[in-house]
């Protein structure tokens, strides 16, 4: 059994803080007087400094005490939100993520750097610093009782593993006696016969009566590192009958672990404690409702899941082989067995490909911050849409359109968007505006990035195009063809390399990404509109359900997701489109592929020869084959790199009887086809 690291187990969760105390800063970004956005900044770095010191990272700790200090100040309104405060503090995170990384290595004076920033955000702290004395000597000459004195109840019960995990709650009590004079007592109700006390587990719950000066943030701030998996009720007894201010002070000077039958009947401060007797079981009950929760998600690493997903890989390759024998066989017993097999290991798959699947809400999530800071370094006002958040994709999927995303948003940015000035001109809003969206279409999820900018010049797509050599001048192209262009090597229409473009290699890595990931792109633009890049991509790349055929001696695999439907194409049919290649289907013509010439198998067709459908977006070809075998659980396995320049296979698989078939790539095979199309049309 393997534990793990603690310090790795920090990083995961320090990670977590930083991002939301990320999501937390680009909100606030928006709303600067959002008290409940600064409080959450200032409890995430809050909980960042505390656990950073507690697992021995000094320099975060240190590090991060600036920056608490900065939102703890706009917290208690000794300094307003600013965007400058904002952006200083995100800077400064990225600089707390690179101490959580590397803790050990030489930063420079970057710290120093990013504290003077942040010193120059909240650039009245001298000043007000100064003031607060000045301030405070008339509220100290008022009469003492002038002084606002807050009465609190407050009752709280941590989780029964708490001191397993380092909490200690004598320590709490201490600190909220500094807030003040407070009456502790414990309730030990809920405490088992001695035979059945688990020695690290917490059994006592707490009741304490504050008087202090202090509003309620004081007491939460206490609370602040168990506040999520803690039970916590905190009352303000203001307004309680003047009679109970004295037996509560009478009992004050007694010692905190006074018995409970010590305390007087007539203490309405204690009042709602006497009948916790009559509930003796109510705090078991809630440790037990606490743990079930913690219990409801488990973090498991994505090695796991992708050895679990070639286990099942296996499983289904295997299951496979079993039902080829069982269908060869006359027993009756194997047939049921190998029946039940089959659905098991389809159910096993199909579970395993939801373990698998990430909503794209945290692909997109990473974008906000990159517009922020775009928007700031270009001097344009971007606004950031996002939509289809909930739509799932492959956990790979995710992690290899990270980067191909960023090339896509940073060019709707430095390429479409036009500045300020220039959208009003064109009788715009000044705000441009960037959408992301998400959604499934059958196997596919097709993300958009979409802005209202100026749109692409074709003119100068082509003009670069003529000069770079990529097409001949005057070659005619399909509008689809010349936005293509865009993505050739090198191809850049920048007037001026940037710090965002102009080198010409962002767009040539978002293709041959998407290529990898046997995805395709599609790009629609109007001029003085802007542009829609839409990226059709695999919502999974493990296992899919495909379509088995023959062409030839040799099978293969069609995703099935992408046949829409299946025609039988007769000799005669056949020999009457020889030169042609179309076929009629519902009074509109679709070109068709004969995979037996395109993979030159040398034999003859078959007499009754079958045309799959096949499409992807709004673009239709048939293929056409020898023989339908049937669906087949496809488990996807990589071609070698000797085959990386086969357009027209995704992959492989492994049959049931050990042969392989390759998998069809529907994207290239219906570009194929509709360049035989529109070659067809031009001929005339």
């Amino acid at each position: 059994m393997s534990t793990l690291d603690p310090v790795a187990v920090f990083r995961m969760e320090a990670a977590e803080c930083l991002e939301a105390i990320e999501a937390g800063l680009l909100d606030l970004t928006h709303q600067l007087d959002d008290k409940g956005l600064v409080d959450a900044v200032f409890r995430g770095l809050h909980t960042l400094k505390g656990s950073g010191a507690m697992f021995g990272f000094e320099a975060l700790a240190a590090f991060t005490h600036h920056c608490e200090t900065a939102f703890d100040r706009v917290r208690k309104g000794e300094v307003p939100a600013t965007a400058e405060l904002v952006a200083a503090v995100l800077a400064a995170q990225d600089h707390m993520r690179a101490l959580v990384d590397q803790p050990d290595a030489d930063h420079g004076d970057t710290g120093q750097k990013l504290l003077a920033l942040l010193q120059a955000a909240v650039g009245g702290s001298a000043a007000a610093k100064e003031a607060a004395p000045a301030v405070a000597a008339p509220a100290a000459a008022a009469p003492a009782q002038q002084k606002k004195l807050n009465h609190w109840r407050i009752r709280f019960s941590l989780p029964s593993n708490a001191m397993a995990n380092g909490t200690n709650p004598l320590g709490l009590l201490d600190e909220l006696r500094e807030l003040g004079e407070c009456t502790v007592r414990a309730n030990t109700a809920a405490i088992p016969p001695l035979n059945e006390v688990v020695p690290n587990e917490l059994y006592v719950s707490w009741e304490v009566v504050l008087k202090s000066e202090q509003d309620r943030s004081a007491i939460d701030d206490v609370f602040i590192f168990v506040m999520d998996d803690m039970e916590l009720e905190v009352v303000d007894i203001v307004d309680a009958p003047a009679p109970a201010a004295e037996p509560v002070k009478a009992v004050e000077p007694a010692p905190a672990a006074i018995p409970a039958a010590a305390i007087p009947a007539a203490d309405p401060a204690f009042k709602p404690v006497e009948a916790v007797p009559a509930k003796r079981e109510a705090p078991a009950v809630a440790a037990d409702s606490r743990q079930a929760k913690a219990q409801e998600n488990v973090r498991v690493p994505a090695e796991r899941l992708d050895e679990l997903m070639d286990r099942v890989g296996e499983l289904v390759i295997a299951q496979s082989r079993l039902s080829q024998l069982a269908s060869s066989s006359a027993d009756i017993a194997l047939r049921s067995v190998s029946e039940e097999i089959e659905r098991l290991s389809g159910e096993l798959r199909d579970t395993m490909m939801v373990l698998r699947m990430v909503p794209v809400a945290t692909l997109f999530s990473r974008f906000r911050r990159l517009v922020h800071d775009l928007a700031r370094e270009t001097g344009k006002v971007i606004e950031l849409v996002t939509e289809g958040e909930s739509t799932e994709v492959d956990k790979t999927v995710i992690e290899r359109l990270a980067d191909p995303l960023v090339h896509l948003v940073r060019n709707s940015i430095d390429h479409g968007l036009e500045t300020p000035a220039d959208r009003l001109a064109a009788g715009k809003s000044e705000t441009g505006t960037v959408t992301l969206s998400a959604r499934q279409s059958g196997g596919e999820v097709i993300i958009s990035i979409k802005d209202d900018g100026r749109g692409i010049n074709r003119e100068r797509v082509r003009a670069k195009a003529e000069s770079s050599g990529l097409i001949a001048p005057g070659q005619p192209l399909s509008d689809s063809e010349l936005l293509q262009l865009i993505f050739a090597p090198g191809f850049s229409t920048a007037a001026a390399i940037t710090n965002l473009s102009g080198r010409g290699v962002g767009m040539d890595v978002v293709k041959k990404t998407v290529e990898a990931l046997r995805g395709a792109i599609d790009i629609e633009s109007k001029p003085g509109e802007g542009s829609d890049v839409s990226l059709r991509i695999p919502l999974t790349l493990a296992i899919i359900d495909g379509l088995l055929v023959r062409v030839g001696s040799g099978r293969y695999v069609i995703p099935l997701s992408a046949v829409e439907e299946c025609l039988e194409l007769s000799l005669e049919e056949d020999l009457r489109s020889r030169g042609r290649s179309f076929i009629s289907l519902r009074d509109s013509l679709v070109p068709f592929l004969r995979l037996r010439d395109l993979f030159r198998t040398g034999t003859k067709p078959d007499v009754h020869q079958k045309v799959v459908v096949i499409s992807t977006g709004t673009e239709r070809v048939g293929l056409v084959v020898d023989q339908i075998i049937g669906d087949h659980q496809t488990v996807i396995k990589s071609m070698s790199k000797l085959h990386d320049d086969v357009a027209t296979f995704s992959g492989a698989t492994i049959l049931g009887d050990g042969s392989v078939a390759l998998i069809l790539d529907v994207g290239h095979l219906v570009a194929a086809g509709q360049q035989q199309e529109s070659q067809m049309r031009v001929a005339g």
